[in-house]
């Protein structure tokens, strides 16, 4: 049965997330899991005017890859993939997972090299969204194999997923706008400091340099749904521990209670209860694995509960996360890596974040903004 939602979804990823205009060539990236949305995201761009590029690309690739792939094909750089990312002005790409274990026996090794290999190209993407050449955007698409995941049924899922993007509004994109306005509130008592000292009940204490780095407002434009505010610390400022709330989930492995411990910037010593020699491989894979790429602020109070997604996990209101690995540009970062890993810190007993010597938000909400 057609779902309305995926329609209503399809026109605010093409007309406000990635705002496709005349002429541009847009790419649309899933597996074919997720066609119905592909056809609607599809018949959309169309309807702006855009060229669109359909790619779809069945989930068992992957494993067949780790699994029967020689070195020079898990290493291999496709130029026909830098070809792409050079011409497209736009790209959606659609998270829709068959069986979210399907890599849970691959070798982590083999997995770490053909992630390390791929930094050519994530750098590139990377360097064209942050000159504001490239848009993008990633949204999921509801299957049962996700809903187990979360606990639900794939009904209830649905709901779930659908209610974090605000799309029972009559108007969805008018209510990301209001979000938007209201986390620029965030980015601006934020723009400009110089400390951060994040502290939360599990034993957490992190302190980091944000001199000259620039806070970003994530509110619907290039994820999907979205609800966060970020930035890249100094890349050798960051010290002290940060423990983890929920398990680490990245290419079909889930690492919990992980533990990640920084001199001078560097993850020195990284310990998980479950997982950790997958923690460790992945951290290892290059020079840039073991620093931060990324610190923020989740949002999305629509999002309450773990569900083992990061895109929705990393926005649930009134957590922090940290990536280690691959920087973004728009925030001044310049660390490189083949690996981009959020983890999530939950704040809303008893977490705190002070800024310059100002204690500005507490147990999960900011002290004086109202989000």
């Amino acid at each position: 049965m057609f779902d309305s939602r995926l329609r209503k979804l399809s026109q605010v990823l093409v007309n406000y997330s990635v705002a496709l205009k005349k002429g541009d060539i847009v790419t649309i990236r899933s597996d074919p899991i997720a066609t119905p949305l592909v056809v609607e995201i599809y018949r959309a761009a169309l309807e702006a005017g855009a060229y669109p590029h359909v790619r779809l690309k069945p989930d068992a690739l992957a494993e067949i890859l780790y699994k029967c792939g020689q070195d020079h094909q898990l290493e291999f750089v496709s130029p026909l993939a830098m070809y792409e990312i050079e011409k497209m002005d736009a790209t959606i790409g659609i998270w829709a997972e068959v069986n979210t274990k399907a890599l849970s026996n691959v070798d982590a090794s083999r997995q770490a090299k053909a992630s390390a290999a791929q930094k050519p190209i994530s750098a590139r993407f990377m360097e064209r969204a942050a000159a504001k050449e490239l848009r993008w955007t990633g949204t999921l698409f509801p299957t049962n194999s996700s809903a187990q995941d979360a606990g639900m049924s794939l009904a209830e899922y649905e709901d779930f997923v659908f209610g974090a993007g605000h799309l029972e509004a009559a108007d969805p994109v008018a209510v990301w706008r209001g979000i938007e306005a209201r986390q620029e509130k965030a980015v601006e008592l934020l723009n400009g400091r110089k400390t951060l000292h994040l502290q939360a009940a599990n034993g957490t204490d992190l302190t980091m340099s944000l001199e000259g780095r620039r806070w970003i407002n994530c509110c619907g434009k290039e994820n999907f749904p979205d609800g966060e505010v970020f930035t890249t610390p100094v890349e050798d400022s960051v010290e002290g521990t940060i423990v983890f709330s929920f398990p680490a989930v990245h290419m079909g492995h889930e690492c919990d209670g992980v533990k990640l411990r920084f001199e001078k910037g560097l993850c020195v010593e990284a310990t998980a209860e479950k997982g950790e020699d997958f923690l460790l491989k992945m951290i290892d894979q290059d020079a840039g694995a073991r620093r931060v790429g990324e610190f923020a602020i989740g949002t999305n109070y629509n999002i309450k509960d773990f569900t083992k997604n990061t895109l929705f996990d990393e926005k649930i209101g009134g957590t922090v996360h940290l990536a280690v690995g691959m920087a973004y540009g728009e925030t001044g970062g310049v660390n490189q890596s083949g690996l981009h890993w959020d983890m999530v810190c939950d704040l809303r007993k008893g977490g705190t974040i002070t800024v310059d010597g100002k204690r500005v938000y507490e147990d999960g909400k900011f002290r004086d903004i109202e989000l």
